[in-house]
């Protein structure tokens, strides 16, 4: 390989890094999920519709991390977890940084526009809005911040039901409450575990203002139970069969034992299984949700 193709590759690698690719992929996996859930059960969405809006989805998730590391650029520097991102480390120039977040926003309202419907493309534009105006800037304001951020992380899901549903339902409200209640207990265990990088940059996460873990102990166990039951609520109101009920059962055991250890103890082992735990529990529920969806006692 050449230098210049060695360059331009090494390039492109400092450009995905902006776009969070592990974080953006569960994102474009609820939404798939979500057009599935939001379909005629036993058969399949318009292939079309459910990959125009995964990939417009996957523009604006990549536009909300790469605005969100423009915007937080100085507190990153600040902590040894993100001081080796493109712009703390001088890869990338904060122009450019902000040039490729709007134009992935640009490219990602068009695409939706264009192959799915207004509605998903208003929700997707709320999730980079509430993500990079509103949660971003709360972080040094209030520990309410993981509460806000877990607004737009709620809606990729209810993304891709408005894409194939063309309405907001119960249904979609569902999938956002189960992303929703998942995120807590999910960011929490990451929290916990550098709270005091997240101190040295001076954001006032649950953990950082509550250095006893009370506060974060209960948080925790609230979220976690409201998973519990927001994860019964596809079987309760007919979205998902039995065999889903059966699998949410088993997944809910296998997040819940770490997630209940994590805020009771605040063990760094346990706050790491329950982070590993989480990525694991969620794309499974979804799928389990998916393979048995059912018709829905009432319209969703």
């Amino acid at each position: 390989m050449s230098l210049m193709n060695q360059s331009l590759v090494s390039r492109v690698l400092v450009y995905a890094e902006l776009a969070k690719p592990r974080l953006s992929a569960l994102a474009v996996f609820a939404v798939v999920a979500g057009c599935y859930l939001g379909w005629t059960p036993n058969a399949h969405p318009p292939l079309g519709k459910v990959v125009g809006t995964t990939v417009g989805t996957l523009l604006i998730a990549a536009a909300s991390a790469s605005l969100n590391m423009y915007r937080e650029r100085e507190l990153d520097g600040r902590m040894q977890r993100t001081e080796k991102r493109p712009l703390p480390s001088g890869r990338l120039t904060p122009r450019e940084v902000l040039l490729f977040g709007l134009v992935l926003t640009l490219l990602g309202v068009l695409v939706l526009w264009w192959f799915s419907n207004l509605l998903a493309m208003a929700v997707c534009m709320l999730i980079l809005l509430s993500y990079v105006l509103v949660y971003t800037p709360m972080k040094m304001r209030t520990p309410l911040n993981t509460l806000v951020g877990a607004i737009p992380g709620g809606l990729p899901p209810v993304v891709g039901f408005a894409a194939v549903n063309g309405k907001l339902g119960f249904g979609a409200l569902i999938l956002f409450a189960i992303l929703f209640c998942w995120q807590i207990p999910h960011f929490l265990a990451i929290a916990w575990r550098y709270r005091h990088d997240y101190a040295r940059a001076g954001m006032r996460m649950l953990p950082v203002v509550d250095p006893e873990g009370s506060r974060t102990r209960t948080t925790m166990l609230l979220y976690v139970a409201g998973l519990g039951i927001a994860s019964m609520l596809p079987f309760v109101v007919q979205m998902a069969g039995e065999a889903y009920l059966a699998s949410a059962i088993c997944l809910d055991a296998f997040f819940f034992v770490p997630a209940v250890t994590a805020a009771i103890t605040r063990w760094e082992s346990a706050m790491r299984m329950t982070f590993l735990a989480s990525i694991i529990y969620l794309p499974l529920l979804l799928v389990a949700m998916v393979l048995d969806r059912q018709d829905p006692t009432f319209p969703l």
